[in-house]
């Protein structure tokens, strides 16, 4: 039973089953739960957010293992990882939404450095999961250039 949750979890409840373009529907899963983060004290949407990451880690393990890739195009809770990354401590907003869902595809898709070393280096959940992150992260810094910027 709960490797059947793990897998659930790990496609971001069925998402990552996708025929075209996986990754950017599994990232889709984000934008509500950025809704739902956003309206949390601060302290509340980091642990959320380590929480997710954490299970991430885990899920993202048991669905390679299942799979038999270690990143599998189905294990899409990495996008909601670093889509989360991108917007967390945000307000939340339609056009913070679909500005950080179009920066975070380019760097998870870019994979800039340390990214790419996450993605070939570290063959494991937490591979799969950081490249992500770090993905987030450079998605973060210029969503938040955007917003101070140009609003």
């Amino acid at each position: 039973m709960l490797h059947r949750i793990m897998l659930l979890l790990a496609t971001n409840f069925g998402l990552g089953y996708s025929r075209k373009a996986p990754g950017t529907v599994g990232t889709l899963a984000g934008i509500p739960v950025f809704y739902v983060v956003a309206s949390c004290p601060a302290g509340i949407a980091i642990l959320l957010w380590g929480a997710i990451m954490v299970v991430a880690f885990w899920s993202a393990a048991v669905a390679g293992r299942h799979f038999g890739v270690v990143d599998d195009g189905r294990i899409v809770i990495d996008e909601l990882v670093g889509y989360l990354t991108t917007v967390l401590l945000l307000p939340f907003s339609w056009s913070t939404a679909l500005l950080a869902f179009i920066l975070f595809r380019f760097f998870d898709i870019v994979k800039v450095f340390p990214a790419n070393w996450f993605d070939t280096k570290v063959k494991n959940g937490y591979g799969v999961v950081l490249d992500d992150v770090v993905a987030g992260i450079y998605a973060a810094i210029v969503l938040r250039f955007c917003l101070y910027f140009f609003q």
